[in-house]
């Protein structure tokens, strides 16, 4: 039988170094539209699922609904409660794990590693492109099965655990068996992802010059323009990235 394979967006409007930003206007949209459109790319996710949150979170409800999404609400700070219930009430098999703030995510590289966790099911329990960071921090990854997501939210206790998701999983590899999908070259020192004002600067720039509506640009478009326009990796190079406790 056919595993359904679900990507699981989280999703809230709440943050702190940027408000609202996954409602934030890029090219006319907001930033989770994108992240939406380019996930529906995908040619092995079955269906894509929000997870989101209870308080004030009412435009995320109406915007999934816009863009045909279905939505689970959940505990603000329970992320992986989130995860866990929205995958059992939708009966999801394989979970493909996105954070809303990635909108330069590349369909081709989440199809990339969910190829290789199916390839692979029987042995390994969790793969991502992030266990060694080779690919763009903004093209992130993980894939694994209900039976794992379960076994986490059973066993996860520390409050950045359930924050976000999946630490618990890499931090014990004497209980899950691993894998990490690396790109041929190492690119982990671009930030593509956002978590500040510059780093939305960024991905405006790279929209406003690759941006077409009904189409898909890719990460190695992205690499031509930084090419021929290296200065653009000015804007964000100074960003910093939230260590898990903070």
């Amino acid at each position: 039988m056919k595993k359904n394979i679900v990507a699981i967006v989280q999703a809230r409007r709440s943050s702190i170094r940027l408000p609202q930003k996954v409602l934030k206007d890029i090219a006319g949209k907001p930033m989770l539209a994108h992240v939406i459109e380019r996930l529906k790319k995908s040619q092995l996710i079955d269906e894509i699922l929000m997870a989101t949150a209870k308080d004030n979170n009412m435009s995320i409800l109406e915007l999934a609904q816009k863009y045909g999404v279905k939505c689970f609400v959940g505990i603000e700070e329970d992320v992986l409660g989130r995860y866990y219930n929205a995958a059992r009430e939708f009966k999801v098999d394989i979970i493909v794990r996105i954070t809303s703030d990635c909108p330069l995510i590349d369909p081709e590289v989440v199809d990339k590693v969910i190829k290789r966790y199916i390839e692979n099911k029987e042995k390994i329990d969790y793969i991502s492109n992030t266990l060694k960071r080779s690919y763009p921090r903004g093209l992130d990854a993980e894939v694994f099965s209900f039976r794992v997501l379960e076994k986490t939210w059973k066993e996860a206790k520390r409050p950045y655990q359930r924050e976000h998701v999946t630490p618990y999983i890499y931090e014990h590899p004497e209980i899950f068996r691993m894998a990490n999908v690396e790109n041929n070259e190492d690119l982990s020192s671009m930030r593509w992802t956002v978590d500040e004002e510059k780093d939305l600067e960024f991905v405006r720039e790279i929209y406003k010059r690759l941006y077409k509506r009904g189409k898909i640009f890719l990460m190695e478009d992205i690499l031509r323009l930084l090419k021929r326009e290296p200065k653009l990796m000015e804007i964000n190079k100074n960003g910093k990235q939230k260590n898990l406790t903070e």
